[in-house]
C-alpha cells in the first residue's frame, strides 16, 4: 500500500516594513569619532561610565564600536565577571578591533558583526547598549532599535551619545532622537549634557505594533 506523507506548505512571511528616517543619514567616514587623546582630556568616557553607573559584572554592548574607544575603556570597568560585546557592521573595523583587544590583553570582550537593520546580539544578554556618536549614521533606526530591545536584559537600557546638531553635520538633534526612539516603544529616562554633546538614556516601554510606527520629521 502506498503511504502518503503530507508536506506542510511553506508560506513566506513578509518582513516587517519599518519606515525610513525622514532626515539625512550621515555617511560612515571613519572608525573613530575624534582623536582618543582629545576625548580623554575632555573626560568623555569617564563621564558616560559614571552617569550610567557601569560597574563590575555588567554586560555592555558597544554598538558601532569602530576602533574600540569605549570597548577598551569599559572592559576594565566591568571586570572579569562582566563582558563587553564589541559590535559593528564593517568587517574591517571588527577585525582591527579584535587585534587591538588581543594586544591589550583584554579577556572579557566578544565580537559581533551586525547588519544595518539588526545588531545580531544574543537575546536578553545586555545591561547597557551604547550607541556612541553613531546614531546619525544608522540608515534604518526604527528597524534596528526594535530588534535591539530583544537583546536587553530585564531592566536593561540603551544609551545614546551624540551632538545636538543636524545629522548632515554628524550630529543628532535631541528632540528628533527622542521622537525616533520613543516611536518603537522606548521610554526616555534622562538626557544629560556632556562636554561636548549629550547622553540620552532610554528603557523599553510597552511593546508597539511595528505596523503603527511612523517616521518622525526633522
Amino acid at each position: 500500500m502506498r503511504m502518503l506523507f503530507l508536506v506542510p506548505l511553506l508560506v513566506a512571511v513578509p518582513a516587517i516594513a519599518f519606515p525610513l528616517p525622514q532626515r539625512e543619514v550621515a555617511r560612515i567616514v571613519s572608525s573613530s569619532w575624534a582623536n582618543e587623546d582629545s576625548r580623554d582630556r575632555a573626560g568623555e568616557a569617564a563621564q558616560v561610565i559614571r552617569l550610567l553607573g557601569i560597574g563590575p559584572g555588567q554586560t555592555v554592548a558597544d554598538i558601532g564600536a569602530g576602533s574600540g574607544y569605549y570597548t577598551v575603556r569599559v572592559s576594565p570597568v566591568v571586570g572579569p565577571r562582566g563582558k563587553v560585546i564589541a559590535q559593528d557592521i564593517v568587517p574591517s573595523y571588527v577585525a582591527k578591533l579584535r587585534t587591538r583587544v588581543r594586544r591589550a590583553g583584554l579577556k572579557n570582550v566578544t565580537f559581533v558583526l551586525g547588519s544595518p537593520v539588526d545588531p545580531r546580539l544574543p537575546p536578553r544578554s545586555v545591561d547597557t547598549a551604547l550607541l556612541i556618536h553613531m546614531y546619525h549614521e544608522i540608515a534604518q533606526p526604527y528597524d534596528l532599535l526594535y530588534k535591539l530591545r530583544a537583546s536587553l536584559k530585564p531592566g536593561g537600557r540603551i544609551a545614546v551619545v551624540d551632538l545636538d546638531r543636524p545629522t548632515d553635520s554628524h550630529g543628532m538633534p535631541k528632540a528628533l532622537l527622542v521622537c525616533e526612539v520613543k516611536a518603537v516603544g522606548y521610554d526616555l529616562v534622562s538626557i544629560a549634557d556632556l562636554k561636548p554633546g549629550y547622553l540620552a538614556i532610554f528603557r523599553p516601554g510597552p511593546t508597539v505594533d511595528p505596523a503603527t510606527v511612523k517616521a518622525c520629521r526633522a
